[in-house]
């Protein structure tokens, strides 16, 4: 099915079949035009892929992982105090220096081992966009219809066309489901720490609605006795009832701007894990003739002849090529692998927010000071590629229970164990990413949108370091995550190792006091996200010990301390920003195409010129389907021209 040769030209090459290149990719396909996908990586399937419940096993899993190591701080005391730090360890037979940050290197890109999380951006993030460069394509209004277009609703019924308020798609490809709530009803400690985030949101006026509020306090009356539990079928029936009042996508909450608990929507269809992965597996099926997928193909140049036009790509056919991958090949002969295709219309880099920049700055795009350290010659000086890169906060808020969660018993995150078995029948805690409960909130009152998203999952998870994926196995823990969307740094760097492409850029985020936050809002609004979580843990205090940070670090200096030496992020965005045409760092003009160039284009994570939203996939498959538009528009355009 997957093409073991490729031509030499097609109408369109893309580079990557993450959420930005494989909608792309698919897109121009239907649209008639012959395609070829490139693809780093292979389409290896183990349970770690389908199975929701083993996300981050799968991040770490040999066949579907690429592993960076980056820099948090440029100054190496500070970034010492970091526990997840290496310096100079062993790891996977090779030593490594910095923090581990998590991607993939598989057909489907980082749709392959991201938690399934679908949550739209704020509006405002959109807007900004259409203000900084004038393009009102870009409202919020009008990128919604690019999120009903894509989408395919299961857990909100389907309204007549004309009273569609809360703006779902329907028949997109992407399937969105819940994870059915009656399933905390297998646990009463569970329990009893959901109801404890819901009640505290209840006195700190933390709600979507009035009418929410009624109706989830009055379940949560019934409930809260032990001889409610037993009424599964009512306690069913109303949780799925209110989960149109608990749904972060409506848009109508996306107006107001609401706050309050959520039931966290999934890219899970049938309890398996759906991306951009079966949507290229589709689309091959169906249009074998246009879309050519090559995998284990290594983009190492971006072709320019006449001066600045793209016309073709430069790739390595060799499986784990790259060195980031965990088991990169040790054969490192790559001049009789090397191939080179040629696009007819255009070229479109869907790399990701490292590879992407690391691409057009080996092909001698980029700013020059940083092409020359390297002997390499500026083709195209474009100084802000690289700059800009930013990333969430996370922390999290770790605690030791008294007894193991009676509902993880048979649950070891092992192919063969019971839960196993159910999820092969379809149902069960494997159908879910284990996420248990969720709250969206201000930081402050002074955020324009909210900046906090609270959830908790039954485990250990205290950031990214190697084998940090074996914690979840352990039964005893519950962790509060918090996320600090809106984040202010934008100080990170992406710039180049060495002129090998095999080499990974090196990647420094510059957090905290090396960045551009001066005022500290980030620091103060994951500590308010601490200091709320604190709120609700003491509910329930019975139950388990605060070990991170633990009970002792208390008081604001001290808990922005704790954040500055131990946040971490998984959402990197913004190397190849779009911008204004007077803005020198912009790389995109709004139509994501590379300035100064002609036939080329980006469409990933690193077009945002501001990190958008809680959870980066949706706006980055939103960008995906409205870059897809303005593609095949010039295509068309052009043959018109030509004819």
């Amino acid at each position: 099915m997957f093409a073991d040769r490729v031509d030499d030209e097609y109408d369109f090459i893309v580079v990557g079949s993450g959420a930005g290149g494989g909608p792309v990719a698919v897109n121009l396909a239907k649209a008639g035009y012959s395609v070829l996908l490139l693809e780093a990586g292979g389409a290896d399937e183990p349970p770690e892929y389908k199975v929701p419940a083993f996300h981050s096993l799968s991040t770490e899993h040999r066949d579907l992982a690429w592993k960076f190591y980056v820099r948090h701080h440029a100054n190496k005391q500070t970034q010492k105090l970091d526990g997840n730090f290496l310096d100079n360890v062993e790891v996977d037979h090779a030593p490594q220096t910095g923090i581990f940050y998590p991607r993939a290197g598989t057909l489907g890109g980082c749709t392959a081992h991201h938690a399934m999380i679908f949550i739209a951006p704020h509006n405002s993030d959109w807007d900004h966009i259409a203000e900084v460069t004038g393009d009102a394509s870009w409202r919020s209004r009008c990128m919604r219809k690019h999120f009903e277009r894509l989408e395919r609703c299961a857990y909100s019924l389907r309204p007549l066309r004309l009273f569609n308020f809360r703006r779902h798609g329907y028949n997109g490809w992407l399937t969105t489901t819940v994870a059915d709530p009656s399933l905390l009803l297998r646990d009463s400690k569970l329990l009893r720490l959901v109801a404890a985030a819901v009640e505290t949101c209840f006195q700190s006026g933390v709600w979507y609605s009035p009418l929410m509020r009624r109706r989830l306090m009055a379940l949560m009356e019934s409930y809260i006795h032990p001889a409610a539990i037993g009424h599964l079928g009512f306690l069913h029936r109303s949780l799925s009832w209110l989960t149109g009042l608990l749904d972060p996508n409506d848009w109508l909450h996306l107006q107001r701007g609401a706050e309050g608990p959520v039931l966290v929507p999934l890219t899970v269809s049938k309890g398996v894990r759906v991306g951009t992965r079966e949507l290229i597996r589709d689309a091959m099926r169906r249009m074998p003739d246009r879309l050519t997928v090559k995998l284990h193909a290594f983009a190492t140049k971006v072709v320019l002849e006449d001066g600045n036009r793209a016309t073709g790509i430069e790739f390595l056919d060799k499986a784990h090529a790259y060195r980031a991958d965990p088991y990169p090949a040790q054969d490192q002969a790559v001049e009789d692998l090397r191939r080179t295709v040629r696009a007819r219309h255009e070229v479109i880099l869907a790399g990701g927010t490292f590879n992407t920049p690391q691409l057009l700055m080996l092909s001698g795009i980029g700013p020059p000071e940083e092409l020359s350290k390297h002997g390499i010659g500026t083709r195209i000086p474009l100084p802000g590629i690289g700059k800009n890169l930013q990333d969430r906060y996370e922390i999290g808020i770790v605690h030791e229970m008294r007894e193991p969660f009676a509902i993880l018993k048979h649950a070891d995150l092992r192919p063969g164990d019971r839960e196993f078995a159910d999820w092969q029948n379809g149902h069960g805690l494997y159908t879910a990413n284990g996420v248990v409960a969720a709250i969206i909130k201000r930081s402050s009152l002074s955020q324009p949108d909210p900046d906090l998203f609270l959830f908790a999952i039954p485990g250990h998870f205290s950031g990214y370091k190697p084998a940090y994926s074996e914690w979840g196995r352990k039964k005893n823990y519950f962790t509060w995550v918090i996320l600090k969307a809106h984040t202010q740094n934008r100080a990170g760097r992406i710039s180049l190792r060495t002129s090998d492409p095999l080499d990974p850029p090196c990647i420094n985020f510059h957090y905290f006091d090396e960045g551009t936050d001066r005022h500290q809002d980030d620091v103060d609004g994951v500590v308010a996200g601490i200091e709320f979580v604190r709120k609700i843990t003491r509910r329930t205090a019975s139950l388990f010990t605060e070990i991170i940070p633990g009970a002792r670090m208390d008081g604001r200096a001290e808990l922005a301390r704790f954040v500055k030496e131990n946040a971490w992020g998984h959402h990197a965005c913004g190397t190849c920003k779009i911008g204004a045409a007077d803005d020198e760092d912009a790389v995109l003009d709004s139509e994501f195409r590379v300035r100064k160039t002609r036939g080329l284009r980006v469409v990933d994570a690193s077009i945002f010129p501001k990190i958008p939203g809680f959870f980066i996939l949706s706006a980055i498959l939103m960008a995906a389907e409205k870059a897809s538009k303005a593609i095949i528009k010039d295509a068309r355009r052009n043959s018109r021209t030509n004819r």
